[in-house]
């Protein structure tokens, strides 16, 4: 490698001098063999060593910009978005401190901006035209019982009119019959017209089916003695004549339980441009831990969440059209678990992996299969090991993405359990009848492995902790590379940094990968002190980056539609053996469903590359790509990026 070529690594992997880096000894995979820590730090940082197994870095930002990073998005521009909203910190949130951040991890700038409303625990995705659509956050925060003052719950407002809805403003007022009980309502609600039934062989009228709305409802005062116990009708204190007499309340216990989080119906698009959030029409349903996942028109699908009463969206999905900046719900309803894994398949249906990262009843909608949302039919996948264990695992199309094969890993039993899976399993979703089969096994049982495409066609796969949210001291400081041409992992340097939930990882356009997050329950194994919330990011560089040098790529459009192509520019030309288009990452809680390595067919002529986009909008969704070329070494280039309208 050449003096200039050298300098010009060298300056591509620089952080930049707007942050601290700090680097520490980190686990390798053979500490054990090492006498010292001074002695393995000198082992790890050998150049032998590092072509072999990479090397991880430590970035601190400045004390005044540092957050509880819950997401981040890569965006087109090279940076990092990183949203804290109030990262899981009551205090917080009752201040109204939610918090984002911009960083350029090559010049290392930071970036503050502000931050519209509480977009802990939102959803997110990747938009065509660059922008990112951001949908859902928090209402309000859990109660644990014993929190709780006053009683409360679920009311069902029904409705019998059937020809107009009715709006009921925030404190009204609903006085059980039998009970007696007043209980005032939180927010405003809107109940729907009740729906004249008729037979259909005569046409005979037949009844109303009333018009249902819910609203959360507490207790007028504290204490127990305003619980109830059993389901009771309300009036609705206000309303008179026919209003009184079509609608009225329902109710099941409203008790001092554990209230759960609720969530916002507020949508955003984050403009990467300007550099801030621009809000548009707000989704029909309140979501907190929401799945956005892109279809091949462009139009964002919203998936499941806990709503503004704090209870799993019953089933009421929708989609979001980027050019009307609206929402409307799908034709039929389907439930699933919060955050669930969902893919876009190259037919245009939905593949559902039964990965997903917490709330939901364990017998509902856990269960992976293929989902045509149009018709709502959904066809069941068999095979799957550790099937009770799938929360808080990691699910990766595996690249390249017209293989159609995933990599499902680790995962849980439900809620706070105790139990985790060394399970990997394979599927591949073009044999004429796919199933699940085990992958290789990993050495512990993991919850939240975080896992990145890498631009040679491996998978990074790291972290996580063996119980929930590394109690007992259960961080798993390992990382493999997946090989999907031998189903094998390699074991590769080990990250200083322990990772559990909240936490994810970032490809970024020079190849290294960005860890971020990790809100592990406890601060000790005896699970006496609270945790505290990792607020350093990690960079992972991969062997690929400490091998002799790289191939330049440069030029070219920066726009090329599905079936056409474009001509680059390389020195190294005739090395290059693969051209891959990725996707950037959305990643939250275990779940990045928008990555994906395109392979794209390609030539050469001279100094020139000339690639072609698959045509197939299903696999090749609208919007911004990382273009890579790897030499025949497995090196990638840095990224250009590369707009597919």
């Amino acid at each position: 490698m050449n003096d200039q070529a050298g300098r010009r690594r060298a300056r591509r992997l620089a952080l930049g001098t707007a942050v601290v880096l700090a680097l520490g000894a980190m686990n390798g995979p053979w500490l054990y063999r090492f006498g010292t820590a001074q002695y393995h730090d000198y082992v790890i940082n050998k150049p032998e060593y590092k072509a072999e197994n990479g090397h991880w870095q430590i970035v601190e930002f400045p004390e005044e910009y540092r957050q509880d990073t819950i997401h981040a998005v890569l965006l087109h521009t090279g940076k990092v978005l990183m949203i804290a909203g109030s990262g899981n910190n009551q205090d917080n949130f009752d201040r109204k401190q939610f918090d984002t951040r911009m960083w350029d991890p090559v010049k290392g700038t930071i970036k503050k901006v502000p931050t519209p409303n509480d977009l802990f625990c939102t959803g997110h995705t990747q938009l065509a035209d660059g922008k990112i659509l951001i949908a859902g956050g928090t209402k309000r925060y859990e109660k644990l019982k014993g929190d709780v003052t006053k009683a409360g719950g679920l009311m069902i407002v029904h409705n019998e009119n059937p020809d107009k809805p009715i709006t009921l403003p925030a404190g009204t007022r609903f006085k059980g019959r039998e009970n007696g009980k007043t209980f005032v309502s939180k927010d405003p609600v809107l109940v729907p017209r009740a729906t004249k039934v008729f037979d259909k062989k005569t046409g005979k009228f037949l009844r109303n089916d009333p018009g249902l709305g819910r609203i959360y409802v507490e207790a007028v005062r504290s204490g127990a003695k305003y619980e109830t116990g059993t389901q009771d009708n309300y009036r609705i204190q206000g309303l008179t004549g026919a209003d009184a007499r079509n609608t009225y309340g329902i109710a099941q216990k409203l008790a001092l339980d554990k209230k759960d989080f609720q969530g916002i119906r507020d949508a955003y698009e984050f403009d990467p441009v300007a550099e801030k959030y621009i809000k548009v029409d707000p989704m029909n349903e309140a979501r907190w831990y929401p799945t956005l996942t892109t279809l091949s028109d462009g139009k964002i699908l919203s998936v499941s969440g806990l709503d503004d009463i704090g209870q799993l969206v019953p089933g009421k999905n929708e989609v979001f059209d980027p050019k009307t900046k609206k929402w409307a719900y799908t034709p039929k309803i389907r439930q699933f678990p919060t955050y669930p894994a969902l893919f876009l398949m190259q037919n245009g249906k939905i593949f559902y992996s039964g990965s997903n990262a917490g709330y939901g009843p364990d017998n509902v909608g856990r269960d992976p299969g293929i989902w045509d949302v149009d018709t709502n039919t959904f066809t069941k996948l068999p095979g799957l090991s550790d099937p009770t264990m799938m929360e808080t695992s990691g699910t990766v199309l595996l690249p390249p993405a017209q293989n159609e094969k995933y990599l499902v890993i680790g995962g849980g039993g439900v809620g706070e359990s105790k139990l985790s899976s060394k399970r990997t399993r394979l599927i591949d979703l073009k044999d004429d009848n796919p199933g699940f089969v085990d992958g290789p096994s990993l050495e512990k049982g993991t919850r939240y492995p975080q896992s990145s495409v890498l631009p040679d066609d491996t998978v990074l796969v790291s972290g996580g902790s063996e119980d929930y949210r590394g109690r007992s001291d259960s961080n798993i400081l390992q990382a493999r590379i997946y090989h999907p041409d031998s189903n094998t992992f390699q074991r590769v340097a080990d990250p200083l940094v322990g990772r559990n939930y909240h936490s994810g990882s970032i490809l970024l356009p020079d190849g290294r990968v960005m860890f971020f997050g990790s809100d592990s329950l406890y601060g000790d194994k005896a699970n006496t002190k609270p945790g505290k919330f990792e607020q350093r990011v990690e960079i992972y560089t991969p062997p690929y980056l400490y091998r002799d040098g790289r191939p330049s790529l440069s030029g070219g459009p920066q726009t090329i539609a599905p079936g056409a192509s474009g001509t680059f520019t390389s020195q190294h030309a005739s090395a290059i053996r693969k051209v891959r288009l990725i996707r950037p990452s959305a990643s939250t809680h275990v779940t990045d469903v928008d990555q994906r390595s395109i392979a794209l067919d390609f030539k050469t002529s001279g100094d020139r590359i000339t690639v072609t986009v698959p045509k197939n909008r299903n696999l090749v969704l609208p919007g911004w790509y990382m273009l890579f070329a790897d030499d025949d070494q497995g090196t990638p280039s840095v990224a250009q990026w590369v707009k597919v309208p």
